[in-house]
């Protein structure tokens, strides 16, 4: 059988700080209440405790080793024994970080709130140049007839009869307790006696509340935007959720991109594909002059660096001029003439 100190997992010259220290953390982890708690394993924990928290029986332990042929204090019925003397305490103390404070149920542990998604739609130049755009979304409030009371305006919460607003309830199972949400006032310590008819006693209400979101320039279709802390509300004082944007973007008439590249196609006619020459090509600042070479192919890709859509990281990608053969649906009869010649010559 384990020594108290071996069952505690403290040096038998352990001061009594480290013993009550270690005795909580693992009364923490073993506690019939607390999820994957041991029953067994908790009383053999107590009654450790109870013997070394105790100068003149851990004295006695120290100098003995034991009584009547068994470790001091570690008698639990059987053969006529009294079993150990649990020390007293208080769940609120030693699950202060579950039950959050004097005997609060699991259930009123802080809660973080729930995410909030909303869309919004941007034109393809406003993607580019970054906007700051205005969200609607659709959230938890305080109910605005009770101001979250859950009782009835002239009305307030009274204290649940059943848990002294404790919003806990135990059961004695001999050597310890169990504690379970009051059945009366379902953890909250308080009752309402005549609800507010507008949240029906829930004391709240969905509203819509309108975000300013600022969009840096360059973003692209469906990225998501996360604005920290705009979600829903959390519970028994735990943090909002976040709210997450997801942009649509409209396309361009003019414009296909290409991750941080912009294609447009630029049309040009067979001489100027032929001989060369320098067209006008549109970008997001403004038309520029480009140089098309002798002999350019229809979808030739032309590169103007640094006119395309802003980079997370700054600076911005590229223009891509497509060539596009321009063909005239009608000529001139001296442009008929010299493209009769050109196809004799060519032939």
């Amino acid at each position: 059988m384990a020594t108290p100190y071996e069952t505690l997992g403290v040096p038998k010259n352990a001061s009594a700080d480290e013993i009550k220290k270690a005795y909580r953390k693992l009364a923490r982890e073993h506690h019939p209440d607390a999820s994957g708690g041991d029953e067994a394993r908790f009383k053999e924990i107590q009654g450790a405790y109870d013997l070394l928290s105790d100068p003149e029986k851990r004295e006695a332990y120290d100098t003995f080793g034991s009584t009547n042929g068994r470790p001091a204090g570690f008698d639990f019925g059987g053969g006529g024994g009294a079993g150990p003397q649990f020390a007293d305490f208080d769940l609120s103390d030693l699950f202060g970080g579950i039950f959050g404070g004097a005997g609060r149920q699991r259930g009123a542990m802080p809660e973080r709130g729930a995410d909030v998604e909303a869309h919004t739609t941007l034109s393809f130049e406003a993607a580019l140049n970054g906007a700051e755009v205005r969200v609607p979304v659709e959230l938890e409030t305080a109910c605005r007839t009770c101001g979250g009371t859950g009782a009835e305006p002239g009305t307030a919460p009274t204290v649940c009869p059943q848990c002294g607003g404790r919003g806990v309830t135990s059961d004695s199972h001999g050597l310890f307790a169990l504690s379970h949400p009051c059945p009366r006032c379902r953890g909250n310590g308080t009752i309402v006696e005549h609800p507010c008819t507008t949240c029906r006693g829930s004391g709240h209400e969905r509203a819509t509340k309108n975000f300013n979101v600022k969009i840096r320039p360059g973003i692209k279709d469906n990225a998501r935007i996360r604005v920290g802390g705009k979600g829903e509300p959390g519970r028994n004082g735990g943090p909002a959720g976040d709210l997450y944007v997801v942009v649509h973007v409209q396309p361009s008439p003019l414009y296909t991109r290409r991750g941080d590249d912009l294609i447009v196609d630029v049309p040009v006619r067979y001489a100027d594909a032929t001989l060369g020459a320098s067209i006008d090509v549109p970008t997001p600042e403004g038309p520029i002059s480009l140089k098309v070479p002798a002999g350019s192919q229809p979808g030739k890709l032309l590169k103007v660096k640094g006119r395309g859509a802003p980079r997370p990281k700054g600076g911005k990608g590229d223009l891509l001029a497509r060539v596009k053969l321009s063909v005239p649906e009608k000529v001139t009869k001296q442009e008929r003439e010299l493209l009769e010649q050109l196809r004799k010559v060519s032939s």
